[in-house]
């Protein structure tokens, strides 16, 4: 009777590890950048196997919006208990997040004068984690979502690079200047004077309407698309026209307007969905 009773607690303790098995996320790391010349702040997200397993895993590259840095997913958005939810519930496969910080130094995920972090990005940044971190490196396996500028951090990634990205998901995203007069009060406000051949080449490098125009369609189609912006954001009028460009283009893509505004609220809920929008193309959808 005893050693059934030692065997049911065992299997017991057992069970009770597997489901208080959590992932874990480091908020406070850092790596240098010679192309920014300083120390770069990251975040993240590590599914619950991690440490006992040997696998590698897709990644999903997280971005914050304005004003916020790579801690912003990890405070407000809550990414530890919805993705370990979302992996619980098996609506998300095991994946690694990583959120980096475009908001030391300069506020900005794109190359802007002597601020080069889209490069930082791509050549250091990405190399540095997927080396460092059990990553799969193929697009197949990596995804960029973002909200707000990090939003449209997710449209100009892809769309520059739709060779390296499976799925991308702008939440409330800023699509770009909509106009050549917003991009001169925004270079104003940053306080910087580029001629007017350079602020067109900016204009057409850095708004998802231009892009459309130029990126090859089978390129833009290479990516899975997943846009989500409230009724009463403020930047709905831009989402609104993007998914438009892209139906007259006959692009595939999910479009979904919901019931909230410019909000972490917003974007909380909206995380389960990217989670499981990115790993039907992790899984082989």
């Amino acid at each position: 009777m005893k050693k059934l009773l030692f065997v049911c607690a065992i299997g017991l303790c057992i069970m009770a590890s597997s489901f208080a098995q959590s992932g874990k996320v480091h908020d406070n790391l850092t790596m240098t950048s010679k192309i920014l010349k300083m120390e770069r702040n990251y975040a993240i997200y590590l599914p619950p196997d991690y440490e006992t397993s040997e696998r590698s895993y897709p990644v999903l590259y997280l971005l914050h919006g304005a004003t916020d840095d790579h801690t912003g997913w990890v405070q407000f958005g809550e990414v530890l208990r919805i993705t370990d939810n979302a992996i619980k519930d098996g609506t998300a496969t095991p994946m690694i997040i990583v959120m980096p910080d475009a908001d030391t130094g300069r506020m900005g995920y794109f190359n802007a004068g002597e601020w080069k972090y889209e490069d930082f990005f791509f050549e250091e940044f990405m190399p540095y984690v997927e080396e460092k971190y059990r990553i799969k490196s193929e697009k197949r396996y990596r995804a960029v979502a973002g909200l707000s500028m990090g939003g449209g951090g997710s449209f100009m990634y892809a769309l520059h690079h739709p060779e390296l990205f499976s799925s991308a998901c702008p939440l409330s995203a800023y699509v770009g200047p909509l106009t050549m007069k917003e991009l001169e009060d925004r270079m104003d406000w940053y306080k910087e004077k580029y001629t007017k051949a350079e602020l067109k080449e900016y204009y057409e490098r850095h708004n998802v309407l231009e892009l459309l125009k130029t990126v090859p369609e089978k390129d833009v189609k290479s990516v899975r698309w997943y846009i989500d912006c409230g009724d009463d954001d403020f930047l709905y009028e831009g989402n609104s026209l993007v998914h438009i460009a892209m139906k007259k283009k006959e692009i595939p893509h999910e479009y979904r307007v919901r019931d909230g505004r410019h909000s972490w609220t917003y974007w909380r809920e909206a995380l389960p969905t990217v989670l499981g929008f990115v790993s039907d193309a992790f899984h082989q959808y």
